[in-house]
Parts: C-alpha cells; sequence; structure tokens
C-alpha cells in the first residue's frame, strides 16, 4: 500500500509542466526543478524581476498543489545552496520562495483536471479561432494521456454568434491561472479543512475543531498575478507562504529563512564570505 502511494507520488513530482521558461528564467528552472524534485517538491514557475535590484522569483508545491511555510523553508534551504553551485544569476539577487496560491497558475495538465469547474484565464501562444485570449469554466482535459492534450473551456466572454465551449491544446498555450471567486475560495478552505483533520489524526496531540473555519492566508486580500509575491499592503500579509533572502554565494549574497507564520515573511541576513587572499 505505502510503496504504491510513494510510487503516485514520484510520479506526480515527475509530471512534467507544458509552460517553460526562457531566458535566465530558463537557466534558473534547470537548476530548480531537479533539486526541487529530489526533495518532493515540483517547480511552477520562476520569475526574474529587475525592479528594486535582481529578483529571483520560484513558485513550488508539493504534487497535491499544497506549499506550507515550513515547506517553502525547506525548498528556500535546498535552492539557495543549488543556485549557488551552479551560479546561473551572473549578478546578486534576492531569492524569493512561495506557494502557488489560490488563483494559481496551471502549468501542468493535473493542473487543469484539478481546476474542473472553476474559472480560468488562459492565453495561448498560437491563436485559436482568430483570437488569443480567453476566460471561462473548465469543462474537463482531453487526450491526457495523449500526444495532443487539451482543455475544454466554456466561455464567459462568447459573444452571441460564436460557440461557448471551445477546445485549446494545452502545448499551444502561453500562460494560464485560475481566476479567483467565491467558489474557488471555499473550495481552498474545504482542502484546508481537510489537510488539518489529516494532520490532526496523524498527530494524537493535535486538535481541530468539527465546525471551525479552516485558515487560509489573507483570503480577505488575495492577490492576484506574478511578481507580487513578497509585497506586503500595510497591515497585511501576504496571499501564500513566502520565504525570501538575497541568497548565499561568491557575490555576497546572504542565507535564506522562511516566514514563522503564512501572514508573514522575513528574512536572515547571513554575513557575506570573506574573499580568499592568493596565498590561499
Amino acid at each position: 500500500m505505502e510503496d504504491g502511494q510513494h510510487h503516485a507520488e514520484d510520479s506526480a513530482v515527475a509530471e512534467r509542466r507544458l509552460i517553460a521558461e526562457t531566458g535566465l528564467a530558463a537557466r534558473v528552472a534547470a537548476v530548480a526543478e531537479p533539486t526541487l524534485a529530489s526533495i518532493g517538491y515540483r517547480l511552477v514557475r520562476v520569475k526574474i524581476s529587475a525592479g528594486a535590484g535582481c529578483t529571483v522569483q520560484i513558485m513550488a508545491e508539493r504534487p497535491d498543489g499544497s506549499m506550507s511555510v515550513d515547506d517553502c523553508e525547506i525548498a528556500s534551504h535546498a535552492l539557495s545552496a543549488a543556485l549557488d553551485l551552479e551560479d546561473p544569476v551572473p549578478q546578486a539577487y534576492r531569492l524569493e520562495i512561495s506557494s502557488p496560491g489560490i488563483d494559481r497558475p496551471l502549468v501542468r495538465i493535473s493542473d487543469f483536471e484539478r481546476a474542473v469547474g472553476h474559472e480560468a484565464k488562459i492565453e495561448m501562444a498560437v491563436a485559436v479561432e482568430g483570437r488569443r485570449r480567453f476566460r471561462g469554466t473548465v469543462l474537463g482535459v482531453e487526450d491526457a494521456e495523449g500526444v495532443r492534450p487539451a482543455v475544454r473551456l466554456e466561455r464567459r466572454d462568447a459573444r452571441p454568434d460564436e460557440q461557448a465551449a471551445v477546445t485549446l491544446p494545452l502545448h499551444e498555450i502561453d500562460e494560464a491561472r485560475l481566476v479567483l471567486t467565491d467558489a474557488l475560495i471555499r473550495a481552498a478552505l474545504r482542502a484546508s479543512k481537510e489537510a488539518l483533520r489529516a494532520a490532526a489524526a496523524d498527530e494524537p496531540g493535535a486538535a481541530l475543531a468539527e465546525d471551525g473555519p479552516a485558515e487560509l492566508p489573507a483570503l480577505s486580500s488575495p492577490r492576484r498575478g506574478p511578481g507580487r509575491f513578497a509585497k506586503k499592503a500595510a497591515g497585511r500579509g501576504p496571499a501564500h507562504p513566502v520565504a525570501s533572502s538575497p541568497g548565499t554565494g561568491p557575490k555576497g549574497r546572504a542565507a535564506t529563512e522562511a516566514a514563522p507564520k503564512p501572514e508573514l515573511a522575513w528574512t536572515r541576513q547571513a554575513a557575506p564570505k570573506a574573499k580568499q587572499s592568493p596565498s590561499e
């Protein structure tokens, strides 16, 4: 039973992404993806931002789509070491590790399968029926095990003379993500409560109120879109767990820690490495 479960988890970790980065982000992803897989996590996305210095944003998750603050911390330490060793970024940078959040990017077939019944925004690399941007409810995935998997979408923006249902080839998607709706928040709360119940069952000392609401970070102030993982409004935390730091290495980057609570993100600054003299 356990062997079968471990095999399923390994297969989920190894599931290939449909959407890949380019340029410097691709070089970082080439280091981050196997590093995360080696400790049981999956890479969701890498984004490089030049605002306020160079920031390397890495979004990761467990195979089931979850990612706690502790998970961010574990991934942060592993990625800091790997990036310092491979050194794909030619300048000093700030490293940020985050969960996908509720309105998450959809980058694997399993992401679209879990998104059935929820609303998504999809931008195509290749136009379909004369358009590249679509928004609607995910109906399902066709040919998921085949060579031409596609997502069925019921469009919300279809004109009276257009078909509401459209089939979009997954390999031709440039970007896709869930739309934050009340239904999506309720589903996330249910999943969070189930996870807490499972954790309580594994730990006899842990208690979970039967009817108490499951906590989900900052639902009253959700964040949308890339590039906002570590930004905080006054008095509010990020919408999903974040661990951020300037990394360690020969360029004087510093070590990484994660937030002690889902609502917070903090950094421990380490002293830069001393340069060796020629005689050493």
